[in-house]
């Protein structure tokens, strides 16, 4: 039977590549930073596409918080929480994370994937509604196919078409509009004041993903509720620890204690998962007591955003208004964004260009994500590269 899969599966990654749309892996051979070195080229290159948002991902304190947590708790869990328990950690950092969000109670999931995976089929039956931006990430979308309740779609950040939504779904018993915080192919930042106005008005819950948005927007970087001034007011945050909060990998969902409680009994990721490896949860610990001691890293990045984003469009770019730390520069054309990729790699810049099936056919573009470890010479150094190779291609004249 393979011999026959084999050459469909041929076929169609012949056709992946003569379309442009093949991903090729680059290979890191040190430490994520702002500074990194790849087998793919000599010498070192500026890495503007890691969600290191902070640069916490080769923080020294982190790794001594890494290795003193595997010293007093171990390397691994060997299983799930409802079988062995959690550790006093786990459930230290869960608390971290509520104080963090002003929430109620946390639970902590091996990815933010698993944490959306797992949220809305422990809640919602065929009697309820899903109202979902139509921009979300993949994992919410996946998670809401695993639920039978009835699905609706809003176009990004529509308020004129959530309210349709939500107007039709007065029917359903329980409704929870569900969007990203901060989209993350285009920067933008959901609506959350106007989101939270509706669903009182239509008598909706509010659930968040704070992937790209906690650690980044805000006055101090605490996310939408921040932002928007929403605290009580949004009923679940899901959120990762891969990106903004130290870049290792474990997930979360936060919010009103009864929806966690449940979550535990019934979420099957959390419930069929080992859980979080001592190492990533005592940095994760590690990561809150630092962002309580001080607000420099959240002021830097957003000092790194505003200079990188007005001198690309001083420059000729054409770049998606954003909020956040992402900064998509459209290019449209799908071997055009792998082309320009490949050529700042050679100038030293590390890049990627994004384009079909991640973004929607004629989108394509590369996404810059800027970090607070980048300097002020790094950032100068990615806006010449941009210049240059935008000259060479013809995107810019």
């Amino acid at each position: 039977m393979f011999s026959k899969m084999k050459e469909f599966l041929t076929e169609e990654l012949t056709t992946i590549r003569n379309n442009g749309l093949y991903k090729e892996e680059r290979t890191i051979t040190t430490p994520q930073s702002a500074s990194i070195k790849v087998k793919e080229r000599d010498g070192r290159v500026l890495n503007f596409c890691a969600n290191n948002y902070l640069g916490l991902s080769n923080n020294p304190r982190l790794i001594e918080a890494a290795k003193h947590a595997m010293d007093t708790h171990g390397y691994g869990m060997s299983s799930v929480r409802f079988i062995c328990g959690a550790q006093d950690i786990h459930r230290e950092l869960e608390k971290s994370i509520a104080r963090y969000f002003k929430t109620e109670d946390t639970i902590l999931y091996a990815a933010c994937f698993d944490a959306n995976g797992g949220v809305f089929e422990p809640l919602f039956s065929e009697e309820d509604a899903i109202i979902s931006d139509s921009l979300n990430h993949a994992s919410i979308i996946d998670g809401v196919r695993l639920c039978k309740a009835k699905r609706y779609r809003y176009a990004n950040a529509d308020m004129g078409e959530l309210e349709k939504c939500l107007r039709e779904a007065q029917t359903q018993r329980f409704r929870i509009i569900v969007t990203d915080g901060v989209f993350s192919m285009d920067g933008n930042v959901a609506p959350m004041d106007k989101i939270c106005d509706l669903a009182e008005k239509y008598d909706a819950l509010v659930m968040v993903d704070e992937c790209h948005s906690a650690g980044v927007v805000g006055k101090t970087g605490h996310g939408v509720s921040e932002l928007y001034n929403l605290y009580g007011r949004i009923d679940i945050y899901t959120g990762t620890l891969g990106k903004a909060f130290g870049g290792a990998i474990g997930g979360f969902t936060t919010g009103r204690k009864e929806i966690i409680d449940m979550l535990r009994q019934r979420s099957r990721p959390y419930l069929f998962s080992n859980s979080l490896p001592p190492a990533v949860v005592g940095a994760g610990i590690e990561v809150f007591k630092m962002l309580d001691e001080s607000d420099e890293l959240h002021t830097r990045l957003m000092e790194n955003v505003e200079y990188f984003r007005s001198r690309m469009l001083e420059a000729g770019f054409d770049i998606k208004p954003t909020q956040s730390a992402i900064c998509a520069v459209m290019l449209y054309d799908a071997k055009l964004s792998q082309t320009f990729a490949a050529r700042m790699l050679e100038e030293g810049i590390y890049v990627t260009g994004f384009y079909y099936p991640v973004v929607p056919q004629g989108q394509a573009r590369i996404r810059v994500q800027l970090s607070a470890a980048h300097n002020r010479e790094e950032l100068d150094a990615c806006i010449d590269a941009f210049s240059c190779v935008g000259k060479q291609l013809g995107v810019i004249s």
